[in-house]
């Protein structure tokens, strides 16, 4: 959809009263408003058919609608630097407790998630995006268990942006089911903070919380 296309629609619903705009500087934000689309709610749909459409909405939703974990860190750390930690499977290794992630990160290429001291394939993916050092995204399907096996496949996003000596790191877990296990998303903290460590002390984290992955 066109930048022209989308400001048109937007306008659409600003003019009929389900939207409405805010100047915020140089940015015009939008605000869906409730009160327009409740009286449509309350127009059409009866006491007697709201428990059916409220469950029905809800089944929707959930099926519709993957969950998304997000999570931010600050490195002091050169952009180049950081993109070379996340891609390079020995530098990888020193903070994921010794998971390597191998790829040669061209789009369409793929990823295998090894322990090598374990002989284990833990994940398998396909890259999905690349701009150096600032953008790469990649599927994910977990293979170190059943619970995870099961889940199917879903996208990490990493995104580096610089701000002053160091940079902001947000990496997005997204495309993962309704209820997905933990075991998915739980270890990106303890991954982030070992590579905030090595980064910036060239050590390895050693808290009790971290060994559990190891």
């Amino acid at each position: 959809m066109t930048r022209f296309g989308v400001m048109k629609h937007l306008k659409q619903l600003e003019e009929a009263g389900l939207v409405v705009t805010r100047r915020r500087g140089r940015q015009k934000l939008h605000f869906l408003n409730p009160v327009p689309i409740r009286l449509i709610h309350d127009r059409w749909v009866t006491k007697y058919t709201e428990p059916w459409a409220a469950t029905l909405s809800d089944l929707k939703h959930r099926l519709e609608s993957p969950v998304e974990k997000v999570f931010e860190i600050y490195i002091k750390t050169t952009p180049d630097r950081l993109w070379q930690a996340i891609t390079d499977p020995d530098t990888r290794a020193k903070y994921s407790f010794g998971v390597q992630s191998r790829s040669d990160w061209s789009v369409g290429s793929a990823i295998e998630m090894v322990h090598p001291e374990a002989n284990l394939v833990i994940g398998r993916g396909q890259v999905l995006e690349v701009d150096p050092p600032n953008r790469l995204v990649h599927t994910m399907t977990a293979l170190w268990s059943d619970d995870v096996k099961n889940e199917g496949g879903s996208r990490v996003t990493w995104t580096i942006q610089p701000v002053g000596d160091s940079c902001c790191l947000t990496l997005v877990h997204d495309q993962l089911s309704d209820g997905a296990s933990a075991e998915l998303y739980g270890g990106w903290p303890m991954i982030l903070s070992g590579l905030k460590t090595w980064l910036e002390t060239g050590e390895l984290l050693t808290t009790p919380g971290s060994l559990k992955y190891t």
